[in-house]
């Protein structure tokens, strides 16, 4: 059953997969988004499809801002794609979108989160996210030219 969290100002936070607007988010994360920018749209849709979604709604139902969780919901999750469109910044609605997802009722067990960021560090940190503790334990493995030029 889908969860829906109700915004200040008529905005939506809203787990529905059926409410997406592929072609936003899309459109969104493949010409405008550092991380993502080239991405071919049947990767968008896989990644879609294969994580825990999250669009934010204008008061009209238009898609207005998006993040997605790759996660097995009970231990370690992912934050990724987090984006509000242009014309709804300013109203906090970064900051709502990622509340909605920290607070979702699937990932109260998530003890361990994670995300890539170049420009977002301040709304993240006021969400407990910090500098990873012990960067010689992590490792990562970047192959070029699969979901974006910068998709971490």
């Amino acid at each position: 059953m889908p969860h829906d969290l109700t915004l200040p100002g008529g905005y939506v936070v809203s787990d529905d997969p059926a409410r997406l607007d592929i072609d936003v988010i899309h459109r969104y994360l493949s010409e405008d988004s550092y991380w993502a920018r080239g991405r071919e749209r049947a990767v968008t849709e896989r990644s879609l499809a294969h994580s825990l979604c999250f669009g934010l709604y204008a008061p009209d139902g238009s898609q207005a801002g998006f993040a997605r969780i790759v996660s097995d919901l009970t231990t370690s999750a992912h934050l990724a794609d987090v984006f509000v469109l242009p014309a709804h910044r300013g109203r906090g609605l970064g900051k709502a979108l990622v509340a909605a997802v920290l607070a979702h009722p699937e990932l109260q067990t998530v003890r361990r989160w994670t995300l890539t960021t170049s420009d977002a560090h301040g709304l993240y940190a006021a969400f407990g996210f910090t500098p990873h503790p012990d960067p010689q334990t992590q490792m990562v493995r970047v192959v070029s030219g699969q979901g974006g030029a910068n998709c971490p």
